[in-house]
């Protein structure tokens, strides 16, 4: 799997759990928050981006993200769980890699894409059972920024611009 840092380019996931162990460093006397959100946009075909922030609360954060195309998948309930496979699939790489390079207390957050307005309401409870049930914390709208904010903005074009559909 390729990871993206708007700072160092492409990484693998054990660069990147460097790259958060080395952040993490910086400032030791701080506290951190280790999260995984994915979004997803219909096109053509389905652009999932999954994405790891390292934030140092109150000081700022560092990214990663991944992309990942699929078939056409116009139903909102099959993304939403299908994202929330993805973070989960990804926290727990993260995990054991973090854990491979000996870092075993950094606890990660799920932040899901669902909120207790819109379409995703009725799914709230599902997807927070999914990723609670599989022994992470879960975090939805407006407390989703890793889904909501980061991953979101990875999955638009080129020119920013999130296209209808």
């Amino acid at each position: 799997m390729v990871f993206f840092s708007p700072t160092r380019g492409r990484l693998t996931l054990e660069e990147v759990a460097r790259e958060v162990l080395e952040y993490a460093a910086g400032d030791p006397a701080q506290a951190y928050t280790l999260m995984v959100g994915s979004d997803s946009l219909v096109r053509d075909a389905t652009c999932f981006v999954t994405a790891i922030i390292i934030h140092r609360v109150g000081k700022g954060a560092r990214y990663f993200y991944t992309r990942k195309r699929a078939r056409r998948m116009p139903s909102l309930q099959q993304r939403i769980l299908y994202e929330a496979s993805l973070s989960l699939a990804l926290a727990n790489e993260l995990v054991e890699e973090l854990a491979r390079q000996g870092r075993t207390d950094l606890a990660v957050e799920i932040h899901l894409d669902v909120g207790t307005g819109g379409g995703t309401r009725e799914m709230v409870k599902e997807v927070i059972g999914m990723v609670v049930g599989s022994g992470f914390a879960a975090r939805i709208k407006p407390d989703a920024c890793g889904a909501s904010k980061v991953a979101d903005r990875h999955t638009r074009g080129a020119t920013g611009k999130r296209p209808a559909g």
